[in-house]
């Protein structure tokens, strides 16, 4: 299993991403954002941070990044994308996820456990969990709540793309969303951090059944290919 992990500058979550998909027995690389060719890999982590500085608003100047388009033809082809707080935000300011992340409800930068909901197990980020399941994962944000239009809300809905809520919506997310895939699966963001929820001793461990999901998504690429 080979699962690269995008740096741009301003990123600070690529260490943690990268120590958690190790435990789980991955190879891992780190992948600067000038990388044009991801086709050696069987997955792609876009970690949190703070990609270019979020100027103008987090993920607008990432989206530009030459390792973008490499990424969408990676997802195209079916590959597994996850993107992780400042991960989720490039992919939808690049398209490759619908709707839009906004400043939190009233203005503060939350770093807090959050209990998660599973809503769908029909994504790379989810298939090791099951519906229902109840998740602490923590957040560390300023710009997390989810929003899109009533279409894409619905379109959301009907596919089954909203993969996590929140239990107590602590960001003002529309419907509670923590988390979204594409129509296919294999694209998944995320606000909350799994990476940093790997054992007990810092608090949960609840976050290995999603980056199991995610590991096993890879497991399967990598057997396609050999």
């Amino acid at each position: 299993m080979r699962v690269g992990v995008v740096i741009f500058p301003g990123s600070n979550c690529e260490y943690d991403a990268a120590s958690a998909m190790s435990e789980l027995g991955a190879t891992t690389e780190f992948v600067w954002h000038t990388a044009t060719d991801l086709s050696h890999l069987d997955g792609v982590i876009l970690p949190g941070g703070f990609a270019h500085g979020d100027y103008l608003r987090p993920g607008a100047l990432a989206r530009f990044s030459p390792v973008m388009g490499a990424l969408a033809d990676f997802a195209q082809s079916g590959g597994a994308v996850l993107g992780i707080c400042n991960g989720f935000q490039v992919l939808t300011e690049a398209g490759l996820l619908p709707g839009a992340l906004v400043k939190n409800r009233g203005l503060t930068f939350l770093s807090m456990p959050t209990t998660l909901v599973v809503t769908s197990t029909r994504s790379v980020l989810t298939r090791a969990a099951t519906v229902g399941q109840e998740l602490v994962i923590p957040i560390n944000h300023f710009s997390g709540a989810y929003t899109c239009d009533d279409e894409t809300y619905a379109s959301l809905v009907a596919n089954d793309q909203i993969v996590l809520r929140y239990r107590d919506n602590p960001n003002g997310s529309r419907d509670d969303i923590a988390g979204i895939s594409n129509v296919a699966g294999n694209v998944v963001g995320l606000m909350p951090h799994p990476e940093r929820a790997m054992s007990t001793l810092l608090g949960s461990a609840d976050g290995r059944v999603l980056l199991e999901g995610f590991a096993s998504a890879l497991a399967d690429s990598a057997a396609l290919v050999r």
